[in-house]
């Protein structure tokens, strides 16, 4: 997104304004048209204009306008795919806190050269803001506990930390049932830095070209950045005298992730889509009885069979660098950053009813980083929400559903917009129809989540996403006409959802029935494992009975 821009103009009558101009959306973004449609459709544009006299209550509509615009910028696929062209938001934690934000920043930057006159109302303006993002400081009942441990080698890590320029205003802690975490020191309030660290503490592709396993592997045909990353880390991990012997010591013995489910677990999950994800990383991810999990990214399907290719030579060839005798292989590109709990970016929870699965049922504190300070050579992560002294700081790996952060981090949260059903339509018909301008595309993916995340239960989707029902009342050819019967509307929409229904109904009743299972005495595996099933029946059994519901609405 471009750069935004803030100024003062004159107004009519000798009055004057401050213009607030939004980054415009970048037409490279392949959401484009979307976004802009709907920008139109709703007459918003990039460009606000407010009074310097105006009063807080007008200011306050103007801000209100600003944020829908911010909101339809920073809408990702599955918003606009769930969302429907009347709801104007909160869209979801992740998408507000974006917005508020970004708001915030530009109306920073415009308060250091305003003049008195717009001062004012600027003032007023960011104090909202702020009230806003304050306001997503959820009370969580089910707040993790923290546990009291001997944290002799965390102590440590901090230290090493300081030692090699990293600042933080974060403390290590143990929670049940999560292991490691942060706590905030001291309050950190919205834009400050929680923690920062060096570029020269970061492991990278920069650090590995300062190494002469660079040298080694560099002429080597067909080897990439990432796959000479991970052999640098083999070495390393193992390398007595390296600057990041501490680091590697602080990484737990064992991760217990969807990689390491036993043969009961992968039982459980038989029929899910986590069951299928997990066959396909076991395939690229285990190497010779080596499990490599990669906490920040996701090493790429190729790795297995470059690894195959090279380490067996590479043992031959360059024997001091690389030992046949080498252990498991553990790699974090971002030391200490990686103790940061995850929390997915849910939805505003007093909107949604409380979903009981394991995981936090906060917003995450940070969403923005990963991009090296030109001028501090350093990684910042600063907060998007206030995160106040002895609280758990959190982070967002990213928009994963949970099968990806079983898979890869070995828990499950609630809650998550992001935990979705694809679906293998035909998807082959023109679907366009000028009466309903957010109708999707044969180019669209379908997909369904549970329809307990959806504002609108009743006709005309009946708690369905919006595109799915339009797509399937044209491939029916049943398209809905306000000019038409009602009769035969609602006989259209019959036929929308008795089709849903012999989908979903046998997907039902594949996935069975609730375990009656002794959880208490189960392994982690297994309970993890249960706990996806039950939640892949839950947003099925939700659609069901959407649909069911809906059928007796049209005969009631």
């Amino acid at each position: 997104m471009a750069a935004a821009a803030a100024e003062v103009a004159a107004a009519g009558g000798g009055g004057e304004m401050v213009v607030v101009r939004l980054p415009p959306l970048s037409q490279d973004d392949p959401l484009f048209q979307d976004k802009k449609r709907i920008l139109d459709s709703r007459n918003l544009s990039c460009l606000f204009q407010v009074p310097n006299s105006c009063s807080a209550a007008d200011a306050f509509k103007v801000l209100d306008r600003m944020i829908q615009a911010a909101r339809i910028a920073h809408m990702d696929e599955l918003e606009l795919y769930f969302t429907g062209d009347d709801d104007f938001g909160p869209l979801s934690t992740r998408n507000e806190l974006e917005s508020l934000n970004l708001l915030l920043k530009i109306l920073n930057t415009l308060l250091l050269t305003a003049n008195v006159g717009a001062m004012g109302v600027l003032q007023v303006l960011r104090d909202e803001i702020l009230i806003r993002l304050r306001s997503l400081e959820l009370e969580d009942n089910d707040q993790m506990v923290v546990q009291i441990r001997n944290q002799n080698m965390e102590d440590s890590l901090l230290k090493w930390g300081e030692q090699h320029g990293v600042k933080t205003k974060l403390q290590i802690a143990f929670f049940e049932g999560a292991g490691r975490g942060m706590v905030a020191s001291e309050n950190i309030d919205v834009g400050d830095i929680a923690l920062e660290i060096p570029e020269s503490s970061i492991i990278s592709e920069e650090l590995l070209c300062q190494s002469g396993m660079f040298l080694a592997l560099k002429d080597l045909d067909s080897i990439t950045t990432e796959t000479m990353l991970l052999l640098w880390s083999i070495r390393e991990r193992y390398n007595p005298s390296s600057k990041f012997k501490i680091y590697f010591e602080a990484l737990p013995a064992n991760f217990n992730t969807g990689l390491s489910f036993g043969i009961d677990a992968l039982a459980a999950l038989e029929g899910t889509l986590l069951f299928d994800e997990l066959m396909q990383a076991r395939q690229a991810i285990y190497c010779y009885g080596i499990v490599i999990l990669i906490l920040q990214i996701t090493i790429q399907l190729h790795l297995r069979q470059q690894y195959d290719e090279l380490f067996p030579m590479l043992c031959i060839k360059f024997p001091d660098i690389f030992k046949q005798d080498v252990g498991k292989l553990t790699t974090c590109l971002i030391p200490i950053a990686g103790l940061l709990n995850h929390s997915v970016c849910n939805f505003i929870p007093e909107l949604i009813p409380k979903f009981s699965f394991n995981g936090p049922q906060v917003s995450p504190h940070i969403l923005n980083y990963g991009r090296v300070d030109k001028v501090t050579k350093s990684l910042k992560f600063p907060l998007s929400r206030p995160c106040k002294a002895g609280e758990q700081c959190f982070l967002s790996y990213g928009k994963h559903p949970g099968s990806h952060l079983i898979t890869f981090y070995g828990f499950l949260p609630r809650d998550n917009p992001y935990d979705v059903i694809p679906l293998d339509l035909d998807t082959s018909v023109d679907e366009e129809d000028s009466s309903s301008p957010s109708v999707t595309t044969s180019q669209t993916s379908h997909m369904v989540r549970g329809t307990w995340l959806s504002r609108l239960r009743g006709p005309p989707t009946y708690g369905l996403p919006h595109r799915l029902v339009s797509h399937l009342h044209a491939i029916l050819g049943c398209n809905q006409n306000e000019s038409a019967p009602e009769a035969d509307n609602k006989e259209n929409d019959r036929m929308v959802l008795e089709t849903l229904l012999s989908i979903f109904t046998p997907m039902l009743e594949g996935l069975g029935e609730p375990d009656d299972f002794d959880r208490e005495n189960a392994c982690w595996d297994v309970n993890l494992a249960l706990d996806y099933k039950d939640l892949q029946r839950r947003i099925v059994l939700s659609i069901v009975t959407s649909c069911t519901s809906g059928l007796a609405m049209l005969d009631s």
